[in-house]
């Protein structure tokens, strides 16, 4: 077999975790960012730095790699499509579009008889003033955004015109449900009905930013089966190929709403590295090179915690771990408040 080399787009945290786990199989990883001081660097075989819409540059980055892959969906379309055209991207760009668009996501989700929390677009500021029965809920932009940003919580009609809302973007409301707990589910798919799935991940955010994830999730068998089904359903119906997660609520009657896809690694699934036989980076290297799929076995109950901005400085200044507990440095040069700079793993 020739050798294959893994094109990366995107340098942070996921790129780096990607380029450790495909260095375990023996993959080389090329990282190409629009971030010159991506922390990715450190962990990658080499670092291109570019615009994502700086043609030259890209060509540079296809010649040097074998297949590509994506650590987050805010990559443009055009150039994921361009790529494709000479290199094959996993997971294919129609359904990075896809979910780059909440509205268009959430549609696709329904179609499949899949239930979200209630929603309506929203492309004016009057257009929310016929909107009482979808309040309180959470205004979030159509596109980009994450860990909070682009979103805002709305209780009632009065908070509009204290928010300071850029209505030139485009927009979804949707109706908050009484959230009794938050889950995700990870699976990766290999090809038709061939996949890995783990187990329901619990996490709990704080301030929008997810704060801890834990196995096994607090929740009962009934929804255990049914975030795994719909997920399976998600993935099957994307012909998706690699790692994905989906996002999910409950709420205080038990019922199961799905809140976003995230199409690629995930935050709440860091644990996976220490828990599983399979991490999700391993699993996902090992999708998107075509390479064998190994049967997942959970080794061990786990807790994630992330940490933000100067909390990183404990643990980068105490190396005193115990044997149950793994610290992970993402190398960021700058600490900011809100930013998540490494985590630490404690297996039950």
């Amino acid at each position: 077999m020739s050798e294959i080399i893994l094109g990366i787009l995107g340098g942070g945290q996921l790129g780096s975790m990607l380029s450790v786990a495909a260095k375990k199989l023996n993959i080389k990883t090329v990282i190409y960012s629009d971030d010159q001081d991506s922390p990715a660097q450190n962990f990658c075989d080499e670092f291109i730095f570019g615009e994502y819409k700086d043609t030259n540059q890209i060509l540079n980055f296809i010649k040097k790699v074998t297949v590509v892959t994506y650590e987050f969906e805010n990559i443009p379309f055009e150039t994921l499509n361009e790529i494709n055209k000479l290199k094959t991207v996993f997971p294919k760009p129609s359904i990075n579009r896809l979910i780059q668009h909440r509205l268009a996501e959430k549609d696709f989700v329904n179609k499949l008889n899949i239930r979200t929390t209630r929603y309506v677009s929203v492309e004016k500021k009057s257009d929310l003033d016929s909107l009482d029965d979808f309040l309180p809920g959470i205004l979030k932009t159509t596109t980009m955004g994450y860990d909070g940003k682009g979103q805002y919580i709305i209780k009632n009609l009065d908070e509009i015109n204290n928010l300071k809302i850029d209505f030139s973007k485009e927009y979804i409301l949707e109706k908050l449900v009484k959230l009794k707990k938050e889950i995700s589910v990870i699976i990766t798919r290999f090809s038709n009905n061939k996949y890995e799935i783990y187990e329901p991940i619990e996490n709990t955010h704080e301030d929008q930013i997810l704060r801890k994830s834990k196995i096994p999730a607090d929740i009962n068998i009934k929804l255990i089966e049914q975030s795994k089904e719909w997920s399976i359903q998600i993935s099957e119906e994307l012909k998706y190929i690699g790692t994905l997660c989906v996002e999910f609520f409950i709420d205080r009657n038990d019922n199961l709403y799905v809140n976003e896809i995230a199409p690629r690694v995930h935050n709440s699934g860091h644990l996976t590295i220490n828990a599983f036989n399979v991490s999700q980076f391993e699993n996902h290297v090992r999708a998107v090179c075509s390479l064998e799929q190994i049967p997942l076995k959970k080794l061990h109950n786990a807790e994630m915690i992330n940490l933000i901005g100067e909390q990183i400085k404990t643990y980068r200044e105490n190396s005193d771990l115990k044997d149950n507990q793994f610290f992970f440095d993402y190398l960021k040069r700058e600490i900011k408040d809100k930013r998540k700079m490494g985590h630490l793993t404690i297996l039950r």
